[in-house]
């Protein structure tokens, strides 16, 4: 079973975006994986096809209406649908690596775009949405996050990067941050290829990647070796 991506927006023909070429391109139209787009205006039930109301209490903006977005959800992902429904939110807990190889190895994700104010929380509370963030940052939706999102966890799917050496050592992988990478010209600029990457020593080279990741790591993302 392919992994089965659904998302509800406001913005469908944003998608599929970057999600359409290259590699994951290539995946999406091999069957590797699938995605869905549904619009969550066809589920308004007024002449305007009206989405969100005011906030409850005052404030500015706009909140996407619960009974709207439910009946979509609903349709979207029927009782029984084991997939997880995922609402892009710079509330929700960071994505991580290890949350996208969880998903990619999984049966697929239900992911909801926010908009304006966000989205009523009962609808949150009721429909078991798992809140994701992509930084500490806004955005004016959950399009791009979502994208985001489906991006590092489709090219964790088995055949869409072709062999898994691809990202085996990049990083967030083991804990540390990626080496740095070459390759010819021998010279560039007046600057040569480091020569242990050039010795043929497999040991060597190794033994330096693993030196210049723990050194990176450090000067960038101590917080990463407290882990």
């Amino acid at each position: 079973m392919s992994f089965s991506a659904a998302i509800i927006t406001l913005f469908p023909e944003l998608f599929p975006g970057t999600l359409g070429a290259s590699v994951l391109g290539r995946g999406l139209a091999e069957g590797l994986w699938s995605l869905q787009v549904t619009q969550l205006r066809d589920f308004a039930t007024d002449r305007h096809r009206t989405v969100d109301d005011t906030p409850s209490g005052g404030g500015a903006g706009m909140v996407l209406k619960p009974d709207i977005l439910a009946r979509a959800i609903d349709t979207v992902s029927p009782l029984g649908d084991a997939r997880p429904r995922i609402l892009m939110s710079p509330r929700g807990t960071t994505l991580t690596q290890a949350r996208a190889r969880e998903l990619a190895l999984g049966p697929g994700a239900v992911i909801i775009c926010g908009r304006f104010e966000g989205i009523d929380q009962r609808v949150i509370d009721t429909r078991g949405l798992e809140e994701i963030s992509i930084g500490d940052y806004v955005l004016a939706g959950g399009e791009v996050a979502a994208m985001v999102l489906l991006e590092a966890v489709v090219r964790l799917i088995p055949g869409v990067l072709g062999k898994a050496e691809s990202h085996a050592d990049e990083s967030f992988e083991n804990g540390l941050l990626e080496y740095p990478q070459y390759t010819r010209p021998q010279s560039f600029e007046g600057v040569d290829i480091p020569g242990v990457l050039t010795s043929g020593d497999h040991g060597r080279i190794a033994s330096w990647r693993q030196e210049q990741s723990q050194a990176l790591t450090a000067a960038r993302r101590p917080d990463l070796l407290k882990k």
